[in-house]
């Protein structure tokens, strides 16, 4: 059985049903997110783009990269590297001697952010790791060398509270003191700004969310009737959690010839598919802390939507 197969099995079983959101990343999902990055709804993506712009060789400093000082930089979720392009050339600039190692669960994505970097970066050199979070940590702890490890976007925030402190304990825990990590937070602000960020008018989102039900069609021989079911988001003041669910709007039956398995969902039953947590410095300091890390630098754009945050052990 392979590791969606058993990860469906069991979030179907779940009261309510969930899926994790790391499987909406196949190839299709992927584009689908390139979409959602430009929408004008979408303010994440052009705050850190703002970051990058505005502070790049001061993120580059803070990461290590001076001249004559050789290390790896590791991404966590490459996707397209847009972001990370500004940070590379600004490494290229001061002469850093660095290896970078982009990592992404499509390998679709990859193949096209290793192609655009052999164009328009020559002289960077990329070794690409087409593998999940959990392999690429496992193959950090046996990176020689000093390293620094990217963990851009909101991804941070798609954690549940109990594993992103399981998450950041695993990136801390393979560190030495001049290693550093940096990591992309989105803060919180107008909660109708951040609900629409994951509503949007043109339904991008709602695509990428029911995409997932296409891949269990694919890849397990599920029966999802795509025009059974909707997209839902809501987002909570209080705890700061964006929550994405895909709703049956009739009761049905839905069979997975891959797993011999039936599924009965009621109407207007849930899957919940994914959190997308917002942040304040005080919550990230502590959650640093709790980690075992410390705040290095802590960057933010003008308008003080989003924060791309350098850490360091304790």
């Amino acid at each position: 059985m392979t590791e969606l197969a058993r990860h469906v099995a069991e979030g179907l079983a779940r009261n309510p049903k969930t899926l994790s959101s790391m499987y909406f990343y196949d190839d299709a999902g992927s584009r689908l997110f390139q979409q959602i990055m430009a929408l004008p709804e979408y303010y994440p993506t052009r705050a850190e783009f703002a970051i990058f712009r505005e502070h790049g060789a001061a993120i580059g400093a803070a990461l290590g990269g001076t001249a004559g000082e050789s290390f790896t930089l590791l991404e966590l979720g490459a996707g397209d590297g847009a972001k990370t392009k500004l940070l590379l050339r600004e490494l290229l600039a001061a002469k850093s001697e660095f290896t970078y190692a982009p990592v992404d669960i499509s390998a679709g994505a990859m193949s096209g952010l290793v192609a655009t970097l052999a164009q328009e970066l020559p002289a960077l050199r990329v070794v690409p790791v087409v593998e999940t979070y959990a392999d690429a940590l496992d193959q950090l702890h046996t990176q020689p060398g000093r390293k620094a490890v990217l963990f851009l976007g909101s991804n941070i925030g798609n954690f549940h509270p109990a594993d992103r402190l399981d998450f950041l304990r695993q990136l801390a825990a393979p560190l030495n003191e001049e290693d550093r990590l940096l990591i992309g937070f989105d803060l919180r602000k107008d909660p109708r700004r951040i609900r629409a960020a994951y509503d949007d008018a043109q339904g991008i989102t709602a695509a990428f969310n029911l995409n997932l039900l296409t891949r269990l069609n694919r890849e397990l021989g599920a029966d999802f009737d795509l025009a059974r079911w909707q997209h839902f988001t809501d987002y909570e003041p209080l705890t700061g959690a964006v929550r994405s669910f895909l709703v049956s709007t009739e009761a049905q039956n839905i069979h997975f010839e891959g797993l011999e398995l039936t599924v009965p969902f009621a109407a207007w039953e849930v899957i919940h598919t994914e959190n997308s947590y917002k942040f304040t410095r005080p919550q990230i300091e502590a959650l640093a802390a709790e980690a075992g890390l410390r705040v290095v630098d802590f960057f933010t754009d003008g308008a003080g939507d989003f924060a791309d945050v350098v850490l360091a052990a304790r």
